[in-house]
């Protein structure tokens, strides 16, 4: 086994089997590095056809091609099943399939098993985060929710390349055995307790990197890009902290770094789509052609309502959510938060 292993697993159970829940490239990454730790890991494909063709060939051709996945890595599109031989989950679906899948798996299980959420976002209409998703959809025991994020591509991650991000959970038992779970030599995983600020950092760093992407797109350069990184990193600060996030989760892999990473990763979604709306693309267009999810054109919009009811001022986000959703003309735009009134930079509220 390449994980340090741990002897004394409590929550997670004697002999973890983790369950992955979502096929995508991210469920698919995760699966495949707990398999290639040793664990005993099933992969849960929504997808008949693809979890099939995974099967067969021996890699995800839909979303991670040319990279094979561990042998002793088992993919099923049968919850049920899978199901009976978890003793933890790990949730890697879509922010806004969240509720569906959770209410699903719920329904199968005797008892609630705990639960590593992998996802970044905010659910549209309610703006609830994740972990309030599975408060309130799969079990209220926060104490046995953690969340696993940080600066880590997929792509990345399959190829074991050096990858450091944080275990973090209101229970700092449950967030040690995660961080065990997970920990190789290629990944690093380092603990928190702040459940809520690394969440907050999730969903807003892809809002960021569609307004980095943009800029990118309109030929703007390198002072605008590390304006734009670094005054969103005070947006998500402002949100996290009305919120009751600790203002050190932002400093950190979860916060700056995951940042930094989709905000400038040629591999970046979200990036992409702002990169292509800065070049004069069409939002559907772009979406269609991209075939994934990119969390951040939703998260806009929810993170802007977020902004109206805790009335915290997030400019920037304002600014991705005129032109995604008012489709406000990229530079009046720009001019727009150019020309918003002088502060000083100390000012955080």
């Amino acid at each position: 086994m390449t994980a340090e292993p741990e002897s004394s697993f409590v929550r997670l159970g004697k002999d973890p089997s983790p369950v992955v829940l979502g096929g995508g490239s991210w469920g698919t990454a995760l699966a495949a590095h707990l398999s290639a730790a040793g664990w005993t890991t099933t992969l849960w494909v929504r997808d008949p056809i693809l979890a099939q063709d995974i099967c067969r060939t021996g890699e995800n051709r839909v979303y991670m091609p040319g990279i094979p996945l561990p042998e002793t890595l088992s993919v099923t599109p049968d919850l049920p099943a899978a199901l009976e031989r978890s003793s933890l989950l790990v949730l890697a679906v879509p922010c806004q399939s969240c509720r569906e899948v959770l209410s699903t798996v719920r329904a199968h299980l005797a008892a609630p098993v705990p639960i590593i959420g992998s996802t970044k976002g905010i659910e549209q209409g309610n703006l609830s985060l994740v972990s309030e998703i599975v408060a309130e959809a799969y079990s209220p025991d926060r104490g046995a929710y953690a969340i696993l994020s940080g600066p880590s591509f997929a792509r990345e991650v399959l190829k074991k390349t050096p990858t450091a991000v944080v275990a973090a959970s209101t229970d700092p038992l449950l967030a040690r055995e995660v961080q065990h779970l997970f920990n190789t030599r290629w990944f690093k995983v380092y603990t928190r307790r702040d459940v809520r600020g690394i969440e907050v950092a999730g969903a807003l760093k892809n809002v960021l990197a569609i307004a980095t992407g943009i800029s990118d797109g309109m030929g703007l350069g390198d002072n605008a890009r590390a304006a734009l990184i670094t005054r969103g990193l005070a947006e998500m600060t402002r949100l996290g902290l009305r919120m009751g996030a600790d203002p050190m989760t932002f400093s950190g892999l979860a916060g700056i770094g995951d940042l930094l990473l989709t905000a400038m990763g040629d591999k970046s979604r979200n990036r992409t789509v702002g990169l292509r709306l800065g070049q004069g693309g069409e939002l559907r267009t772009i979406l269609t052609e991209l075939g994934q999810v990119a969390e951040g054109v939703t998260t806009t919009e929810s993170a802007y309502e977020l902004s109206l009811r805790f009335g915290v001022e997030l400019p920037i986000t304002r600014a991705v959510y005129r032109i995604l959703y008012e489709k406000a003309d990229l530079k009046e735009t720009l001019a727009e938060l150019m020309s918003r009134p002088l502060r000083s930079e100390e000012e955080i509220s």
